[in-house]
């Protein structure tokens, strides 16, 4: 990790829970907190397509800070996609907008596969900068890097971009373990040397996004997904950085997922924060679950539905308050404030 002065205290409210302790003031972030729902966001974007914007030091630092000035939450994390790392190895990715990641040539033979090209962390001089920049901007709060994780890479390599039952995904995961290896363990690679850039640079918190894992059952997680999950954390093991471990639908894979080797598991909202620490186990901090669709109801249920998940969270060791998915861009930011204010308001311990 990066030796700047800039680094933040280890007794930040955020890697204190990340650390597995209490803080005396609950942290508090919002996954997709730099996106649509601010009108400042939406007019530094314009004109600049999103993998553009995402390799331009200057955009990613200023979209990044959009949030934490507004709302003042206990951590940034850095504007990026999680196809990022596929860009910058040479594959063809564009996002298009009202679909996302759409892939020109998708990845499904042996030839396809053994044409991935490596990803040079030599080509990362952007992400390189930005983060170092960022660094020094937020003067010690913590900067949360990230990056997708092997097989929510290996879902839009195959299907060619998103898909709703991931079904080519999952007939080359079962017909061709082999292959799926191959694959799996080259995309292992894109997110370790991703992440790792970026703690070189200064983020403090890294974070591993398994976006399309929920699509599974526990058994085939547990063979063709949890091997390579364990390895790109098991890479991360010489740094001095907690992990977060987070993915979509995946309440039946939390005992699973805490087995990958993150200090927290971030929660989606489909599960009660109650039954997922049970099924999470002990020795793991948390990360949710706040339903991003509560926001837009009356402040009164969005109170309720705060406190409820910040009671909840006291069943484990660190608990670092955020939502079950992305901020929904009909979100008001005035909204996100206020709760904000609210989870400090409460105590912590």
């Amino acid at each position: 990790m990066s030796d700047t002065e800039n680094s933040p205290s280890p007794e930040s409210p955020l890697l204190t829970a990340a650390r597995g302790r209490r803080p005396e003031r609950l942290p508090v972030w919002f996954m997709r907190q730099a996106g649509r729902s601010l009108p400042e966001y939406r007019a530094r974007r314009e004109g600049n397509a999103m993998l553009q914007a995402c390799q331009d030091p200057d955009l990613v630092t200023e979209l990044t800070l959009q949030p934490v000035r507004r709302h003042g939450v206990d951590a940034a994390i850095l504007f990026s996609d999680i196809v990022v790392p596929l860009v910058v190895a040479g594959i063809d990715v564009d996002i298009v907008a009202g679909i996302g990641p759409v892939l020109e040539r998708p990845v499904r033979s042996l030839e396809d596969v053994r044409a991935l090209p490596r990803l040079d962390p030599a080509e990362l001089g952007f992400l390189d900068t930005a983060v170092r920049r960022l660094v020094n901007e937020l003067d010690g709060l913590p900067l949360i890097g990230f990056s997708g994780a092997p097989f929510t890479l290996a879902a839009y390599l195959i299907e060619g971009g998103p898909s709703k039952d991931h079904a080519l995904t999952k007939a080359f995961m079962y017909g061709r373990p082999d292959l799926w290896d191959e694959l799996l363990s080259t995309l292992a690679e894109y997110a370790s040397i991703f992440l790792r850039t970026q703690a070189a640079a200064g983020a403090s918190v890294l974070q591993l996004f398994d976006s399309w894992a929920g699509a599974l059952p526990a058994t085939a997680y547990e063979r063709y997904v949890l091997p390579y999950t364990r390895r790109v954390f098991a890479s991360l093991d010489d740094l001095d950085v907690p992990r977060i471990h987070f993915g979509v639908g995946t309440g039946e894979l939390l005992g699973l997922m805490a087995q990958a080797g993150a200090e927290v598991v971030g929660v989606d909202w489909r599960v009660p924060l109650s039954q997922a620490l049970s099924r999470i186990g002990p020795g793991r901090s948390v990360q949710g679950n706040l339903d991003p669709a509560i926001l837009l109801a009356d402040w009164g249920v969005i109170e309720a539905a705060v406190r409820e998940v910040v009671e909840q969270g006291r069943g484990a060791p660190g608990h670092i308050v955020n939502l079950g998915h992305g901020v929904l861009p009909q979100t008001d930011p005035e909204i996100l404030t206020r709760v904000v204010e609210l989870v400090h308001s409460l105590p912590g311990r």
